[in-house]
């Protein structure tokens, strides 16, 4: 049986196990749709604006109109965490994600059919990195049988309800045995996971892809390059990233809202150092001081 979640649609309270949406609706029918994930550190809304800001970029670029303002949603943000409490009465950490559809209407790809966007809030706990994952790092494949869809096509840097290239690529890599699948781009350039980020450690100094290899702007990864490594003194450095360049790597982590910081212990059988004394936990305890100090200052978004 799938644990309660809790669904807020177009303003109303129900059940995620409930139907909430038409038949029409063109999120259901095309994947014509955006979304964000939040997730709480101490009860606080992690990165509020920074994801906001990212939603009206990906809205803007399928050339979407969003009838909300922040203040607006955050308030059924609020009321639909707060109703989770109250069935669950879980006190623990939470996920927040807010999809965004253009609509429903009459059948047919022109978006002028569309009558007006719709909004769906669900809310569950947050998952946790496992034990075995903190100690031993997750494994990845990297995939053969699909590429990342290039910018040129369908941009990965927006945030859409279009999610068969990562969920394909994943079934690749579960079929092969690992945890996480690593997408190459048309130019066999390392991209990024099914849902996170990936950088590598070589030396002192963090190697990443950069945003033009194919990938989404990744508010974790934005905060881990901008701030977390200068306070933890590493350097950070994006560059295209090949699969033959992994021998020179010791390190690889993953960044996503969930996951935060979580070490990769082996690609393909190539291992990587995981555990105290790596640059991957000097990162990790700067970020868990990052995040209670973001907590503190703002005690307005604490749901």
């Amino acid at each position: 049986m799938t644990p309660y979640i809790q669904a807020n649609t177009n303003g109303r309270l129900h059940s995620a196990a409930e139907p909430s949406i038409a038949p029409l609706d063109r999120g259901f029918l095309y994947g014509d749709a955006i979304y964000e994930v939040w997730r709480t550190h101490l009860g606080v809304i992690f990165t509020w604006g920074e994801h906001w800001a990212r939603l009206g970029r990906s809205a803007a670029s399928l050339h979407m109109n969003l009838p909300w303002t922040a203040e607006e949603m955050l308030a059924e943000v609020r009321r639909t965490t707060a109703a989770y409490r109250a069935v669950t009465s879980f006190a623990g950490e939470l996920y927040i994600r807010l999809q965004v559809s253009r609509g429903g209407g009459a059948i047919g790809l022109d978006i002028a059919l569309a009558d007006r966007p719709t909004f769906v809030l669900l809310v569950q706990p947050c998952p946790e990195n496992s034990a075995a994952v903190v100690r031993d790092g997750l494994r990845l494949a990297v995939a053969t049988g699909l590429r990342r869809n290039p910018i040129e096509s369908l941009d990965p840097a927006w945030k859409t309800g279009n999610y068969l290239n990562n969920l394909l690529g994943l079934r690749e890599a579960r079929a092969r045995g690992a945890d996480e699948v690593l997408m190459l781009n048309l130019r066999g350039e390392i991209t990024e996971a099914s849902t996170s980020n990936i950088a590598f450690v070589r030396g002192e100094e963090i190697i990443t892809p950069p945003v033009g290899a194919g990938i989404l702007e990744g508010i974790t990864r934005a905060v881990v390059l901008k701030i977390i490594a200068p306070s933890a003194g590493v350097t950070v450095r994006e560059a295209a990233i090949r699969p033959e360049d992994l021998g020179a790597m010791s390190e690889c982590f993953v960044l996503s809202t969930t996951k935060n910081i979580a070490p990769v212990g082996a690609i393909d059988g190539r291992n990587f150092k995981v555990g105290p004394g790596t640059v991957t936990a000097r990162l990790q305890a700067a970020f868990d001081a990052h995040v209670r100090a973001a907590a503190a200052a703002r005690a307005e978004l604490r749901v």
